[in-house]
């Protein structure tokens, strides 16, 4: 087994390709080993010390490091723990997938404004960002303002906001003259 790897413009996060189908559909983020519970190969990733988030998306795996600890050490180790999973034949999640796979719920007097959002995020920005090893997905509307969710290599990005800003924000005023502005919730 090859495993590929690409930098994204999250210095903390790596973005590991093991040429293998990661998820059927949607992501799955796990921003802390607690939260990688129902997942075996997140599991055997936050097992590398220096680990502190794994984000699985169809044909990929991003993971973000702790600042005190250098990718030339810990790449190895998340190669080998990537290797062991996908040889182990054991599924990337057990049961189903976790709800932060994809936009929340929001109906109400705005449900055609958020089918507009949800329908440019869905063509326009989540397959640029899953280039870089992230997601982002709805989170809510209200009186103009969209809220988006990052994950993966997105989540404490340094241009992230510069993203959000001049890319998202931009998009979404351009097509949808409601929106007024985008703001990132944790």
């Amino acid at each position: 087994m090859f495993i590929q790897t690409e930098t994204t413009p999250n210095p903390a996060t790596l973005k590991f390709l093991p040429g293998e189908t990661v998820l059927g559909s949607g992501t799955a983020d796990f921003p802390n080993p607690d939260t990688g519970a129902s997942s075996p190969l997140a599991r055997r990733i936050f097992a590398v010390e220096g680990v502190t988030g794994v984000f699985l998306g169809r044909d990929f795996v991003t993971v973000t490091k702790s600042d005190d600890q250098l990718w030339d050490h810990l790449k190895p180790s998340v190669l080998g723990a990537i290797m062991e999973h996908f040889q182990s034949g054991a599924p990337a999640i057990e049961g189903a997938a976790p709800e932060s796979a994809g936009h929340a719920a929001h109906d109400g007097p705005d449900e055609e404004i958020v089918g507009q959002i949800k329908e440019l995020l869905d063509t326009r920005v989540r397959p640029a960002v899953a280039q870089d090893g992230g997601d982002i997905t709805f989170h809510g509307f209200d009186r103009g303002i969209v809220y988006l969710h990052m994950q993966g290599a997105c989540a404490g990005c340094p241009s992230s906001t510069l993203t959000l800003k001049m890319g998202i924000e931009n998009l979404l005023r351009h097509y949808i003259p409601e929106v007024i502005e985008v703001r990132p919730v944790a």
